[in-house]
């Protein structure tokens, strides 16, 4: 069974026992988050739908903080003399999912 959950602002396929990254959460590790689920699939079984997904639900552990790629933004003006660096790392949570109702 899986399930196509909308978190941090995209949608991710999940299984349980799944980890996953997302955008950063408020939440701290070892506790419990609820993820909206979109697509719910059950071996022949597709359900999709708001109304049919009302009784569903996503549920996944926070396992802690992560921090994504490093990014390296550098603009250059020719014979002005003109440079700019500058990093960028995305802040993550990483989620555990534990538990996929139908």
């Amino acid at each position: 069974m899986y399930a196509i959950v909308r978190a941090g602002g995209r949608q991710e396929k999940v299984s349980v026992g799944d980890t996953i990254l997302i955008n950063k959460i408020a939440e701290q590790a070892g506790q419990t988050v609820s993820l909206e689920p979109v697509l719910l699939v059950d071996g022949a079984t597709v359900t999709s739908g708001t109304d049919k997904l009302a009784g569903a639900s996503v549920t996944a552990e926070v396992v802690g903080a992560a921090k994504g790629p490093k990014v390296n933004i550098v603009k250059y003006k020719n014979k002005t003399g003109y440079r700019k660096r500058q990093g960028h790392r995305q802040a993550l949570t990483e989620l555990k999912i534990t538990d996929i109702k139908a």
